[in-house]
Parts: structure tokens; sequence; C-alpha cells
């Protein structure tokens, strides 16, 4: 299925590449393919298309097998290349944090990183093959910005980027608890009302964003540090675990239906925003519980 970053359009194991479709197409012998535990693959109404990676062979009247898949994505796979993502992105922050102090100067360097590290996920979004450099100079950049904010909010708020880092693990630990144990089903229904929910969100910031912008809107309007700014950043932060269990639901996706190993590039690029995501959102809610502003 097709998951959607709150931040970004990306594409992970979709129709648009091809993978982890699920294929309800009867093949020879009128067995149909991939659709086994498929919540999505009902027969004749699958938007997804076949699944490349399970197709049948049928050779003398024996039932159809399934061929030997080689270099298929696998687990290790997702963890190897998400380590080396956030790696990139802890290295770009650590960096950041020690060469760039807390000036004007700085401020505007971490914008113009946020902006660079928006433009590469979107041509990243919009490939459709993984660029694993393109990726990582994208993490990179993400990292001088994270730096740069969690620097200037520790200056104010002592310990807060630290706080964030151990919500932003919580979050997704318990996420991915609820995922596993099967108390959350990633269906077509649940993503399509998340992503809806997801997209009038954005609207309204950006909304509230013009507002501020053209001093209409004083202190931040929805984004300010008082209870409002409170209630919005935990709407955030449980939309960042809705993503979540997309992420997770695409990765174990594109394992089951044999998804070609360089696609654990875009699992850990769709991971790595949603937890950017969070840990911003996490920043601020931390930095208005402190009530020292």
């Amino acid at each position: 299925m097709r998951s959607s970053n709150p931040v970004f359009s990306r594409r992970g194991f979709s129709r648009d590449n091809g993978y982890a479709g699920f294929n309800t197409a009867p093949q020879a012998g009128g067995a149909a393919v991939g659709t086994q535990g498929n919540p999505y693959a009902q027969q004749g109404a699958n938007p997804y298309a076949t699944n490349p990676y399970a197709q049948q062979e049928v050779q003398h009247g024996a039932p159809p097998q399934a061929p030997v898949r080689t270099g298929a994505m696998t687990m290790d796979d997702v963890v190897v290349r998400t380590a080396m993502t956030l790696g990139t992105v802890v290295v770009g922050a650590i960096l950041a944090w020690a060469l760039l102090p807390v000036t004007r100067t700085s401020y505007g360097l971490a914008v113009g990183a946020a902006l660079i590290a928006f433009v590469l996920a979107m041509v990243q979004s919009f490939k459709r093959k993984a660029s694993p450099a393109l990726i990582l100079t994208y993490a990179a950049f993400e990292g001088v910005f994270l730096g740069v904010i969690s620097e200037m909010f520790n200056t104010q708020w002592s310990g807060a980027p630290f706080q964030a880092v151990l919500g932003t693990m919580a979050v997704s630990g318990a996420t991915l608890l609820v995922y596993k144990a099967g108390w959350v089903r990633v269906t077509a229904r649940y993503a399509r009302i998340g992503i809806t929910i997801a997209i009038a969100f954005i609207l309204v910031m950006a909304v509230n964003l013009l507002l501020v912008v053209f001093g209409v809107a004083e202190d931040g309007g929805l984004r300010s540090m008082g209870p409002l700014g409170a209630i919005v950043g935990i709407l955030a932060i449980v939309l960042g675990a809705f993503f979540l269990t997309l992420d997770f639901k695409q990765i174990e996706d594109g394992i089951t239906y044999g998804a070609p190993r360089e696609e654990s590039w875009l699992a850990a690029f769709g991971l790595t925003m949603t937890l950017v995501w969070i840990y911003i959102e996490m920043l601020r809610l931390v930095a208005i519980f402190s009530g020292d502003d």
C-alpha cells in the first residue's frame, strides 16, 4: 500500500513503482497469488495491480511453484539502512551543535538546511527508485537543521533535546508494540481516514503560518507555547505514530512480497522522516510543559 508522510508524499512499496502489489487475478490452475493474509486483496476490488514478486509457473500439469527469489529485501537490510540514515542525521546534528553557536546567522543556516532537505526529500519522493546518495545527503542536511534548533531549545530549556529524544523513542517503541501485538490493523480504510486527517492538519497549519506571518495571529496562533499549542503538538505526535504504523506495514509487505533489496533504502527514508517529525513535535512539547517561557 502507499503511505504518505505528514510532510512529504513518498512512494514506498506502491503501485507507482510496482512493489508489494497484491495479485488477486487467478493464475494458471485457478490459484490466486499473493492474497494469503493480505487484507487488501479482495477479489475484483484490488487497486494495486499484481505482485511481480509472487509469480507462479505451471510445468507439465504440476501445481504452480513459486520461483526462488534472489536479492529480496530482508529485515536486516532495513535495519542496516535505517541505522545508516539515522546515523547520518545524528552526526550532522552533533557537528552543527558543536560548530554553530546560537546566533541569527546559525538560525539562517538552519532554515537553509531545512529547505535543502525538503527539496532533496521531494526529489527522492518522486523518483521511481531509491537513491542512497540522495537519501544520505537529505539526512545530513536534516541533521544540520536539527542540531541548530536543538541547541536553541537547549539554551532556553535546558535538557529539552534529551527529553525529546527519550520521548521519540518511547512513542516509536509503543507504536511498534501496538502494531506487533495486532491492536492496530493497518487496512486500506484505516490508511484513508488517517491520511485525510493528516492532510487536513497540514492545511490548517499552513493557514495558521500565513496568519502568523501577516500578523493576524499573535504568539504563533495554533502553534503557540501555551495550552493550545500543547494540544496541537500532541495531535501532531499522534499523527506521527499513525504514519509509523504505515511505515511498519510497508516494511512488512515489502519483505513478505519480495521487494528488491534496494527498496530497504526507501523504508529507511520513510522511517527517518517520520521520526524527525515526531522529534520536532516532541521538542516543542517538552518546551511547552517546562513552563519556562
